[in-house]
């Protein structure tokens, strides 16, 4: 069990760039190793690359990502991109921006919802076409919307549109790119621009790592083009006074198909459930009927609890896995009543209709080291 360190996670990350962007204090502590001095008046670039676990740098001693690795951050509770990528842009943690996995159940609007497509699961209109921004169902304002440096956001074509990315990017000026050149050829663009913010984000580890698994071939050569491509920018940007932080919102482990529990082969556990379930395959929120909950314990104890961890969702709340301070009123309704911490590489999954059978390969949302720890990575121009 490796849970967040609130005082030293991708948060803290967060923190730092907001306090010397001048968007004020959030309510967590800045990293020590990066005080305002060291990031005012200059270029920062705050690097996500999903899924690049720091596990990963272990495995590459020699590249340009690992000669630059300043220590290992944590991630947030779920270890997850839609929890991670919110807290990048508010600097604040799951207990007060309330976005708590892929899958997350909005009250307000009656829906299981996949977060970042901002759509119902299963299909749907996107709740945008319906008048409903993400700013009615988070909990915290990005800090970009407070800094007095000028603030840009790289990100994937395909996204930067998107209603969750105009929501995470706030007034900054978004790029899309298209491919791991032009990534990187913007990247050294918008440094060169002159001092400011830019937060820039890279998906290809993660989806190499899903669909092939972490450890796979793919990934090891995507992160060997990835690093190259790294260093050479490195060296387009000398000389520039730029800081370059690069980090990531979570690692994975590879999971089996005799490990993945399917909610539909157990009907004696479906017919507990008020609600499909949310958050993550490795950490997952379940919603009770009314009356079953001992029902619920002693399927999950007595028949599948080799795999899960079953605990209180409030629990965790009060032991502090989703943050610090005071909780988001909403958070509450948005865990369930039980969550399934998935033990070893097991996963649970459940499949509406119009969804197809899960085959991930690379998991996260747990709370193994792999998952949970990722790297920080300094490199000053």
């Amino acid at each position: 069990m490796h849970l967040p360190d609130y005082d030293n996670s991708i948060v803290n990350l967060a923190a730092s760039v907001a306090r010397a962007g001048g968007a004020g204090d959030t309510g967590y502590a800045p990293l020590p190793q990066l005080p305002t001095a060291r990031l005012e008046g200059r270029p920062v670039v705050l690097l996500v690359a999903d899924g690049l676990g720091n596990e990963l740098l272990q495995h590459h001693p020699d590249s340009h990502l690992a000669w630059h690795l300043a220590g290992q951050l944590t991630s947030v509770f779920p270890s997850t991109t839609a929890a991670a990528v919110t807290s990048f842009a508010t600097a604040v943690a799951p207990q007060q921006h309330a976005i708590t996995g892929w899958f997350t159940w909005f009250r307000e609007l009656g829906s299981v919802s996949a977060v970042l497509p901002f759509a119902p699961r299963g299909g749907g209109t996107d709740f945008a076409r319906l008048g409903i921004e993400p700013q009615q169902l988070v909990g915290a304002r990005p800090f970009a919307e407070r800094l007095v440096v000028p603030s840009r956001v790289l990100t994937p074509s395909s996204i930067v549109d998107s209603a969750y990315t105009r929501f995470t990017g706030n007034t900054s000026e978004r790029h899309g790119h298209q491919g791991l050149s032009d990534f990187f050829e913007q990247l050294s663009g918008l440094v060169h621009s002159g001092p400011g913010y830019i937060y820039a984000y890279w998906t290809e580890v993660d989806a190499l790592a899903h669909q092939h698994g972490f450890h796979s071939e793919q990934v090891n050569e995507h992160f060997f083009h990835f690093d190259r491509f790294f260093g050479n920018f490195l060296e387009a940007i000398a000389g520039t006074g730029a800081i370059v932080l690069v980090t990531a919102d979570h690692g994975l482990i590879d999971t089996v198909p005799e490990r993945i529990i399917r909610v539909e082969e157990h009907p004696q556990l479906e017919k507990t459930l008020a609600l499909p379930l949310c958050g993550e395959p490795r950490a997952a929120f379940c919603y009770v009927r009314s009356g079953r909950a001992a029902e619920f314990e002693a399927y999950i104890q007595g028949e599948l609890g080799h795999a899960i961890e079953m605990r209180h969702s409030r629990e965790l709340i009060e032991a502090g896995w989703f943050g610090q301070g005071p909780a988001d009123p909403r958070l509450d309704h948005r865990v369930g009543d039980y969550t399934l911490l998935m033990r070893d590489n097991w996963v649970i999954h459940d499949r509406l209709l119009t969804e197809t059978p899960f085959s991930q390969i690379g998991v996260h949302g747990g709370i193994s080291e792999a998952e949970m720890t990722v790297p920080l990575i300094i490199v000053e121009s």
